[in-house]
């Protein structure tokens, strides 16, 4: 299957290295798009360097190749994933305002009525978040913000980051085996 990852300048690249390493272990053909900030994040909150984030990715485009073929609705895809999501890029979704290859990605996976997920990462949320959050999920998209689970007894923050990359993977119709199903618990 073919997903697009977007990763856009927010706190939280970790469950965008997470998510390419889970996808790439079942197959899945990834096209990456990390914006500057996100480069920047990924120095700022990790030990990997851009090169490596690329190395597990199918195919890597720079934020500003707007001819990209991910945007173009004639590309098919069984969706995209924006995590983390910042504040800035769910305004651009939200509103249509196409000014990067990730928000154009968006734009088309929502007009090509295609599965969406973005994880907004900010605490507190203002009224303008929320009403973004509201937008995009009329447009069809669905925020899952990375939410820990407790049920699930995490030992360590990689168990929490497994669990919210594991929900966003079964929501792509992946299964990644990252997410305990409730029964199976008790």
């Amino acid at each position: 299957m073919k997903i697009i990852l977007g990763v856009s300048g927010a706190s939280g690249i970790m469950y965008a290295v997470k998510l390419l390493e889970v996808l790439n272990t079942l197959n899945a053909e990834v096209h990456l798009v990390v914006s500057e900030w996100a480069a920047r994040n990924l120095a700022y909150e990790t030990n990997y360097s851009l090169e490596q984030l690329n190395s597990l990715a199918a195919y890597c485009y720079d934020n500003k190749e707007m001819d990209a073929c991910i945007s173009s609705g004639s590309f098919h895809t069984g969706g995209m994933i924006v995590a983390p999501c910042s504040m800035k890029t769910l305004a651009a979704i939200a509103h249509g305002y196409s000014d990067s290859l990730i928000v154009r990605a968006a734009d088309v996976t929502l007009k090509e009525k295609r599965k969406l997920i973005v994880m907004p990462r900010e605490t507190p949320l203002s009224v303008i978040h929320l009403n973004n959050m509201l937008l995009v999920a009329q447009a069809g998209a669905t925020v899952m913000p990375p939410m820990p689970a407790f049920y699930n007894k995490p030992a360590t923050v990689e168990d929490i980051i497994n669990h919210t990359v594991g929900r966003m993977v079964d929501h792509m119709e992946i299964k990644s085996g990252l997410v305990k199903e409730w029964g199976s618990l008790i």
